[in-house]
């Protein structure tokens, strides 16, 4: 199979969707791969790099489409990039489709097999592709929420760690997934005092015991959120309700029950926000302020740390880029009932039911669509 590693295009994007180990698998293994001219640079890997392992560098994001059989990618495809999608494609790659019905729209127009990351399951019904950016987001939204606490920057000017004789801030964490275990864990170790919000109270139990007693865990409801939000300098929207769209969790009103110039971080904001005045921004424009609450809302926040999250990212990929490449698509998505579970829109059909239900479409059944896909060696 020839696979095709174009350099990604949506802002503040660093990151890339393979390594040169990757590539050396996969030569290794028959196949064949070309890599965008500079795809890797925001992750510090050069061109010679990759072609050291045996890939060839084409010149633009063209030439990859051209002639790629299956597209490898970080972040869902930008229009351009939707326009050069043909039916004899397999795109590989996050996609989110749930708020994103216009995307969506154009992906079944092309006819192309796209498997999404973050709905692909391992046996125990876990999300082994989306685990490793939800670790590196969950750290990231701590980090990030305390330097935005800072007063220059708008923030409340509290120290999420406090000093001797000054008592430390207070972070709210809804949601007790792989991110907000990930935010807390920080939030611990910076010396905040910590709120892990969860409607599952087995997972409760389960963050008690990983967190060592360091935070105090509260069933998530509307008036228990209510309760903490005078009391917190943070709050972190860490909530994931698998291929579909976040629940909105604060609406605006709830904001005048905030301190003022306190942080929301939605971590969620791929998904629609869990927050009503929740709205996309850049790592160049990462901040807006509502009714006086500063909002946090980056879409990409893994690709900050492009080194970090491009690696770590790989290492989770790569296995199934390997078994899609070795088996063809249509062999591995049958063997793999959890791979089949990243399939989203095939054959001009969205497969994944959560996203034709948040935005009033059918779904088809994957089996059927993938059927009426052109056969992959």
């Amino acid at each position: 199979m020839l696979i095709g590693v174009p350099a990604e295009i949506k802002t503040d994007e660093y990151r890339v969707a393979m390594t040169p180990a990757g590539v050396r698998e996969l030569v290794d293994r028959g196949h064949e791969v070309v890599v965008q001219a500079g795809a890797g640079e925001g992750s510090a890997i050069a061109d010679g790099h990759y072609a050291a392992q045996g890939a060839r560098i084409v010149p633009d994001a063209a030439a990859v489409f051209a002639e790629a059989e299956m597209i490898v990618k970080v972040k869902e495809p930008q229009p351009e990039e939707v326009a050069r999608l043909e039916p004899r494609h397999v795109l590989f790659t996050y996609l989110h489709l749930a708020p994103a019905p216009e995307l969506t729209q154009g992906l079944m127009r092309s006819g192309a097999t796209c498997i999404a990351y973050e709905t692909v399951e391992d046996t125990r019904g876990r999300l082994p592709l989306l685990a490793p950016m939800s670790e590196v987001a969950g750290k990231l939204a701590t980090q990030s929420g305390a330097f935005m606490l800072e007063k220059p920057l708008g923030g409340r000017g509290t120290l999420l760690g406090g000093v001797p004789g000054v008592a430390a801030g207070r972070v709210m964490v809804i949601g007790g997934g792989v991110v907000g275990l990930n935010a807390a864990i920080v939030a611990i170790g910076m010396g905040a005092e910590v709120y892990v919000l969860d409607r599952d109270i087995d997972r409760l139990r389960e963050v008690e015991v990983l967190l060592d007693g360091q935070a105090s865990t509260v069933y998530s409801s509307t008036l228990g959120i209510e309760q903490l939000l005078p009391q917190v300098d943070l709050v972190i929207g860490a909530v994931l309700v698998q291929g579909a769209r976040a629940p909105r969790l604060i609406n605006r009103e709830q904001l005048g029950l905030m301190r003022p110039n306190a942080v929301l971080v939605d971590v969620a904001i791929d998904q629609g926000g869990c927050f009503e005045t929740s709205r996309p921004t850049t790592h160049s424009a990462p901040t807006y302020e509502v009714d006086g609450i500063t909002h946090y809302c980056v879409a990409n926040m893994p690709g900050a740390v492009p080194i970090t999250s491009t690696y770590a990212l790989t290492n989770a990929t790569m296995p199934y880029v390997l078994r899609l490449a070795d088996e063809g698509v249509h062999a591995a998505l049958a063997r793999d009932p959890g791979l089949m579970r990243g399939l989203n829109v095939a054959a001009g059909q969205v497969t994944y039911a959560p996203v034709a239900r948040d935005q009033d479409l059918e779904a088809t059944a994957p089996a059927e669509a993938l059927a009426r896909t052109p056969a992959r060696a």
